[in-house]
């Protein structure tokens, strides 16, 4: 491949990248084919069989159900009892702990007692037989404290003996026991009741009932609750390995089929009605058949499956090759509708990979694509990519029919519903719309099949979820592909009108004559733009801003000189031209300094195209004395306009300009000045880019006369108004 192919501008138009972005599309999506899916006639519950009886041509295993698979793995994962490993060393270890601090409390009182100081001598004012009464009576409450404690000890040492002889468990919340647990001892697991133990949990209620029945003081129950608590710890610990272990070999003891169809046996009769039973009977046949496709067949389905999707694709392809040129010719336009298609569908592989329950189908958001694609398109675009992904989709989904005409019934909807958005807000009132879209059809199709009613509402409640999920992700990527793929849309557009925005701003404050005329001509150009079916908001825009590159010399411009010299009067034209030409110049930088979209950027060379600045035309030839004046260098440096926009603006902007400098314009006499410079425009080829026919010429020349002349009607004189001018 040669270097020249990955130029910029290969890149962004060539042919070749086209054709590179439908393949990989088409291929990334035929490897996200679910495995066995053969492309016949599908079937759904509830249905009748149209085709020929099918007769089975092998040996079939019929597969459970999904969820009947499911419900048996679960019942045979319900009868593993939780594995607990017993920790024999620990009530040992526990029970010496415990003495060994005993008998360290013990000496360490036992110390104190001996160290303690004698008594002091007898006070002079107690007698002798009341001092050795009292002496007596702490002697005695010093026995008597002893007696406690070691009271306190010993049955510290017997509740734990008594909480390990019951066996503690551990590891695991108590709220997550069964009646029975597995005890394993080596390779041996024995059954054992819960009851005959005492979870982790459960150890202070059962001391607390314990310890009530001792002879212990009151005011030592609760401290000797803490100090056993203290020296207890699970011996019996849960072993999630040794569980799952044993889920897994129920697991895999759990049968995946429940028969078999012989070998020529019928599988479904014509005009017969499609049952559950049926229905897996079918879903078996497909897999057992693409199971049994040799390595050429496989490589053949696969090539359908590749040819499907390039059919769909193309389609869409077909509409914009005849309908959308402008995204036909940047490829950038066209990788954002390819990832779009590729992200509905890796979302369609991903709820089929899952199959948690066919309600999940309604979290593929198709809707969101359809809402992006409108926003950043247009209503056409969305309705038509909206069909074609919905058709991918359910291919995916193995020719789901039912699933292709949900989403098309609520993208649509989705899609009209944003397609004259005027504030981002409005994305999330698409939640209706599209709820509305699955609702209808849900209904339709379960009344159709004699669903159950609990099913219709488990459907509508995942539908609901989708319609809601749908916007937040429509807001959220929004903002993203318009800066990623920096794309203008409405949204941007109309944010670009607040005149808050910094160019706006600055061109009100600098150069305000320029800033007016930019809004009459903003109102102009969008009233021309919507009576021929052209982007009215974008002409508005663009006119706003074609002209804020007058900002950088404003007086160098008639309008913006109110009780200044002209001072082009001491400047050659030759120079005067070269400010003049400078504005667009410096218009584009300045544009591309506020970060302001290509669209509107492409206003400022294109509003004067490469038309001859007249006036100093004619002013050089006349001072030139004779010599012949070269007409090139009076020209702007273009380009032309290139869309009916910018050819808009440019027609708007001499028409809006020489109408003013009328001194007494009646209707005639603007309509002829209009007439006149649209065909000196026509005549200078500065419209033979802009896809403007004669008939948007003709409504184009009405809606300005129209403005232009409502702006410049009489009014009647205020009483002594020559004075009041003069200030008198």
């Amino acid at each position: 491949m040669s270097k020249s192919f990955f130029s910029a501008e290969r890149l962004k138009t060539g042919i070749r990248v086209k054709i590179l972005l439908i393949v990989v599309t088409a291929l990334l999506i035929t490897f996200m084919f679910p495995e066995g899916r053969s492309l016949e006639a599908e079937a759904t519950v509830g249905s009748v069989w149209l085709q020929d009886d099918l007769i089975a041509p092998f040996n079939i295993p019929i597969l459970k159900s999904e969820e009947a698979y499911k419900t048996d793995i679960k019942r045979a994962e319900s009868r593993v009892y939780l594995v607990f490993v017993p920790q024999d060393i620990i009530p040992a270890k526990m029970e010496d702990s415990i003495k060994r601090y005993n008998e360290y409390l013990v000496n360490e009182i036992d110390g104190r007692i001996k160290n303690k100081p004698k008594d002091d001598e007898q006070p002079t004012f107690l007698t002798s037989n009341s001092y050795a009464r009292i002496k007596a009576e702490r002697e005695k409450e010093l026995k008597k404290r002893s007696s406690s404690v070691s009271l306190f000890l010993k049955e510290a040492e017997r509740l734990t003996r008594i909480i390990y002889d019951k066996g503690i468990l551990g590891g695991i919340a108590q709220s997550s026991l069964s009646d029975s647990i597995a005890v394993r001892r080596g390779n041996i697991d024995q059954v054992v009741g819960r009851s005959r133990f005492i979870h982790k949990e459960e150890i202070k209620p059962e001391l607390f009932k314990l310890i009530s029945q001792t002879k212990i003081i009151d005011d030592l129950k609760a401290p000797l609750l803490e100090y056993v608590d203290h020296f207890i710890v699970p011996n019996l610990t849960y072993d999630q390995g040794f569980t799952e272990e044993e889920k897994t070999v129920q697991r895999a003891s759990v049968g995946r089929f429940l028969g078999i169809i012989n070998e020529n046996e019928k599988i479904v009769g014509k005009h017969e009605k499609i049952t559950p039973e049926i229905k897996l009977r079918l879903d078996s046949y497909k897999l057992a058949k693409a199971s049994n496709l040799d390595e050429g067949s496989y490589y053949l389905q696969l090539l359908g499956k590749f040819l499907h999707i390039t059919a769909l694709i193309s389609l869409l392809g077909v509409f914009i090759f005849f309908f959308r040129k402008r995204i036909l010719a940047d490829n950038t336009k066209l990788l954002l509708i390819a990832i779009m298609i590729l992200w509905i569908s890796f979302v369609t592989y991903l709820v089929n990979f899952i199959q948690v329950t066919d309600s999940m189908q309604f979290l593929v958001f198709v809707p969101a694509a359809s809402m992006l694609l409108t926003i950043m398109f247009d209503s056409r675009i969305g309705f038509y990519s909206t069909t074609i992904i919905a058709l991918i989709a359910a291919a995916l989904r193995g020719n789901d029919y039912i699933f292709a005409v949900m989403n098309i019934a609520a993208g649509a909807l989705s899609a009209y519903s944003v397609r004259d958005i005027k504030e981002r807000t409005q994305i999330f009132r698409s939640f209706t719309f599209i709820l509305i879209g699955y609702t209808i059809t849900i209904i339709a199709f379960a009344l159709e099949r004699f669903e159950p009613f609990s099913k219709m509402v488990y459907d509508l409640a995942f539908a609901a979820s989708g319609a809601l999920i749908s916007p937040v992700l429509t807001y959220g990527l929004l903002i993203f592909f318009e800066r990623l793929f920096k794309i203008t849309t409405d949204l941007t557009l109309l944010e670009l009108t607040n005149f808050d925005r910094p160019a706006l701003k600055e061109l009100a404050l600098k150069a305000p004559g320029s800033f007016n005329h930019s809004l009459v001509m903003g109102t102009i150009a969008e009233a021309a733009a919507e009576k021929i079916g052209a982007n009215a908001l974008l002409a508005r825009v663009g006119a706003y801003y074609h002209d804020i590159g007058k900002v950088i010399s404003p007086v160098h411009f008639v309008e913006n000189q109110i009780d200044v010299a002209n001072p082009h009067d001491s400047l050659l034209p030759e120079e005067s031209v070269k400010v003049i030409i400078n504005h667009v110049k410096r218009g584009k930088e300045l544009a591309e300094s506020y970060n302001l979209p290509q669209e509107i950027i492409d206003f400022i060379p294109m509003h004067h195209g490469t038309s001859v600045i007249t006036y100093f035309y004619e002013k050089a030839k006349s001072t030139s004395g004779g010599k012949p004046v070269d007409i090139n260098k009076f020209r702007y440096p273009g380009p032309k306009p290139n869309s009916k926009e910018t050819a808009i603006v440019m027609l708007a902007d001499s028409c809006e300009s020489a109408v003013k400098s009328m001194e007494e314009p009646d209707q005639d006499k603007v309509e002829n000045m209009i007439s006149n410079l649209i065909q000196a425009r026509i005549d200078d080829g500065q419209l033979d880019e802009s896809n403007l026919t004669f008939k948007d010429l003709v409504a184009i020349k009405e809606v300005f006369a129209n403005i232009l002349i409502s702006q410049h009607y009489r009014r009647i004189k205020y009483p002594n108004q020559e004075e009041l001018e003069r200030g008198d």
